[in-house]
């Protein structure tokens, strides 16, 4: 059962469900991710994305006292969207640890396709035009830059205990090298309208790796 608010009812007004505030945040944010991978914070307006959900503008100030409060909630959610989605591959032991790099890779490309690669990285996207933003966004994007990096160090490291890359092996400067590379694939192929550039990354990024 849906829980309501306790609070005096205003004249001729029913109470809103907690629910219904809820599910209205979720929906503000959803549209805005959605948004921010594909066209940036920079060409992103509120009063579009309020008319392309159906919420009123003051039900958005309810929720976020400014679009730089809203854009860096984006990004939390952003993150942690994306962490669950590495660790699904990272973290997967039927595979080896080259294996899970190779699988990320190959369903990052499938996600760009469904949406006919119009739709790129939220934070890679924020960091091109960083020079636009807030200050307040650069060390947030740094922050989950570094947290992706550390995930894929720890797997890289798996794959050196296994063999699968040369035990001399730099596991720190290899991941960052990725998500350097790998970002401007992802702008790339968003470019391009094809999974050519993170084939062709993914591609030289493993054959350099292994040597």
């Amino acid at each position: 059962m849906t829980n309501m608010i306790a609070t005096p009812r205003k004249r001729g007004r029913p109470a809103k469900a907690v629910g219904d505030y809820r599910e209205t945040r979720e929906t503000l944010c959803r549209a805005g991710v959605a948004a921010l991978t594909e066209k940036g914070f920079s060409a992103t307006g509120i009063d579009e994305i309020l008319k392309s959900v159906g919420v009123p503008k003051g039900s958005f100030y309810h929720f976020f006292a400014s679009k730089e409060a809203y854009g860096s909630e984006l990004i939390t959610l952003y993150a942690r969207y994306f962490v669950r989605k590495l660790d699904r591959f990272l973290l997967d032991e039927r595979l080896t640890p080259l294996q899970r790099i190779e699988a990320f890779c190959q369903e990052a490309e499938r996600g760009m396709q469904r949406f006919d690669f119009h739709r790129g990285c939220l934070v890679g996207n924020l960091g091109q035009e960083m020079g636009a933003l807030p200050e307040s966004f650069r060390a947030q994007l740094s922050a989950v830059l570094q947290d992706w990096e550390a995930r894929f160090e720890r797997c890289l490291e798996q794959a050196k205990s296994v063999g699968e890359i040369p035990r001399q092996a730099d596991c720190a400067r290899w991941a960052s090298f990725f998500w350097i590379g790998w970002e401007g694939a992802v702008l790339r192929a968003k470019l391009e309208r094809n999974g050519e550039p993170l084939r062709l990354f993914a591609d030289i990024f493993m054959t350099s790796l292994r040597s």
